[in-house]
């Protein structure tokens, strides 16, 4: 009898029709933004829980069954490092929107033993065999890569990160981490709401005329086989994905890059006519990273350098220290202000001097020194919006899961996976059960640029894992998911965390502002101006003020990323989970 890729194991009589709405389209009752949540008799008005509180360890996630199985690794006695890549692996399966082993991973984590922030870039090449010339031949209208199918794919990074940090860290054997998601795959486990939600969008993209995607068939096969994708509560299974966790699971790390995944892979890119080689996948490793550092009002800020945008946070929140953001109020829109005009300011460098520094040699000293940020903070009007802003003169010479979890050790690991925009780039290859990354469309296609599309070469990557020390010792492992909403993000949960002393599961679910606009790492021009994006919890009458000044506004649901938090207290963790996806944060 053939067998549903995917199934919802209720009774029949539930299959004809469900007793419950699942979604805002099927209720209207699910749609009133004038409706909030209920009082809580402690903790800020607006939070939708505590933080989970533990002695010996701790895991935050964004869906359940990845933070189940990292608190399981921990208690059976493995790392930080190895409750990651176990959490990781679930993640692949049951969060397939954001990530999985197609895309790529950056980390920072705090190592007990030498005391000091680690860094690693665990992200991929473009194909050796894909020239500027042909980029440019299939570039779309606006002159940038083509966001899905084959030019958009880069090498991805995840598996060997995972290797890595496992090689120099991990505890437990290796092919243990991925019996989790081995037996979640097959067994199957219910579709939560943002994955269904994601899913169902991902199905009508790939599909849609001109969408130039090379094939979607192994998409539908393993996503719609009956033409629909499944619903929240239904039951998925992916054999595929499962049987490929086996090989990695047996064969170490570097049999996703080399042997029968790695031969698959060429054989499904020379099908479908893309650039993709074993050579591609067998000459990728990782790369550890020294982070960067600043001071923000007694906490020292950590970020990874580039192809990472990991330095924007820290030069937003450099300039942002120039001002007194308390003084102005929480959800102020003095403060709301001059946080974003000190984010357009850092996004002009951002598109201007990040990419793979094995192409191109950053100022990453003067974009970080106090000095600059202070003069760029000096072009930031209270009462005026910047009509033009441009990048500083520099002296001559990367959709995303983030998780993180704690050791009794003390260890903290800061982690974040992603296949870039959405599901990825379309592309599943045959029989693997994975979607590979459409990182490669943030590359520029203009000659000059520092991120300018080469062979071999890293673009520049949105997805940024977050840290904080104070005093020498580990504060604070964390991260905001969501593309060019990440700096925005950290920046914000820190400010809530320092500037407003709120808690940390507060920090998080305190409305968040998302600017869109000025130029990208593409080269793509947004609008000098572009649009300021605030949750319906602003305040009214802050957003009043905003208009006010000039701010074009809009709601933009769904963009504001997704938070995770592991804060570290004399002999003890709290953790804290984002109220706009599913995931769970817990503690023991």
């Amino acid at each position: 009898m053939r067998r549903r890729t995917f199934l919802a194991a209720v009774p029949a009589a539930a299959l004809a029709g469900r007793a419950f709405a699942t979604s805002r389209q099927e209720n209207p009752n699910r749609n009133r933004p004038d409706v909030h949540g209920g009082d809580r008799i402690d903790g800020a008005t607006w939070a939708s829980r505590s933080a989970a509180w533990g002695l010996h360890g701790a895991a935050a996630t964004a869906h359940p069954l990845a933070t189940q199985a990292a608190i399981d690794i921990l208690k059976a006695g493995g790392s930080a490092v190895d409750a990651a890549v176990c959490a990781n692996a679930v993640l692949g399966f049951g969060e397939p929107i954001s990530c999985g082993i197609g895309g790529d991973c950056f980390v920072m984590l705090w190592d007990p033993k030498q005391r000091k922030v680690i860094g690693l870039n665990g992200s991929g090449r473009s194909p050796r065999a894909l020239t500027l010339a042909e980029q440019r031949k299939r570039a779309n209208a606006k002159g940038v890569i083509n966001l899905h199918g084959a030019v958009s794919v880069s090498v991805p990074g995840a598996v060997d990160a995972w290797w890595s940090l496992h090689q120099r860290y991990g505890k437990l054997p290796w092919k243990d981490l991925f019996q989790p998601a081995i037996r979640h795959a097959e067994d199957g486990a219910p579709i939560v709401q943002n994955v269904a939600y994601y899913v169902g969008s991902s199905y009508r993209i790939f599909t849609e005329p001109g969408a130039q995607i090379e094939e979607v068939d192994n998409f539908k096969k393993v996503w719609a086989p009956e033409g629909k994708t499944p619903r929240e509560g239904d039951i998925f299974r992916n054999p595929g994905l499962a049987r490929t966790y086996r090989l990695i699971a047996e064969g170490g790390g570097r049999a996703f890059y080399e042997g029968e995944i790695a031969q698959t892979i060429e054989a499904y890119f020379k099908r479908i006519g893309g650039w993709m080689t074993a050579a591609d996948l067998a000459a990728h490793h990782s790369e550890w990273a020294e982070p960067g550092t600043i001071n923000y009002r007694g906490v020292d800020v950590w970020g990874l350098p580039p192809n990472s945008q990991g330095f924007v946070t820290l030069q937003m929140l450099n300039m942002m220290e120039q001002f007194d953001i308390k003084a102005m109020g929480f959800q102020s829109a003095a403060a709301i202000h001059h946080s974003v005009e000190a984010k357009r300011l850092a996004f002009e460098d951002r598109a201007r001097f990040y990419a793979d520094p094995h192409f191109y040699k950053q100022p990453s000293e003067w974009l970080l020194s106090e000095d600059y940020a202070r003069e760029r903070a000096k072009l930031i009007r209270p009462d005026k919006i910047l009509q033009t802003v441009y990048p500083g003169q520099a002296p001559s010479h990367g959709d995303t899961t983030y998780f993180t979890v704690a050791d009794k050790d003390g260890m903290m690991i800061s982690i974040i996976q992603s296949n870039y925009s959405g599901m990825g780039s379309g592309l599943m290859p045959d029989g693997l059960g994975f979607m590979f990354q459409n990182r490669g469309q943030l590359f520029a296609l203009s000659d000059g640029h520092p991120n300018i599309y080469a062979p071999g070469k890293r673009p520049f990557q949105t997805i940024i894992p977050g840290f904080a020390t104070k005093g020498g010792e580990p504060l604070l492992s964390f991260g905001v998911m969501g593309g060019d909403m990440q700096p925005q993000g950290q920046a914000q949960v820190i400010s809530n965390l320092v500037d407003f002393e709120l808690g940390l599961q507060e920090a998080g679910d305190s409305p968040r502002w998302h600017h869109d606009g000025g130029h990208e790492p593409t080269g793509e021009d947004l609008g000098p101006i572009g649009k300021l994006n605030l949750e319906t919890g602003v305040p009214q009458a802050t957003q009043k003020a905003l208009a006010a000044l000039g701010w074009p506004l809009a709601p933009a649901p769904g963009g504001y990323g997704g938070y995770q938090a592991i804060q570290r207290w004399p002999g003890r963790y709290a953790a804290a989970t984002e109220m706009r996806k599913d995931g769970v944060a817990l503690a023991y």
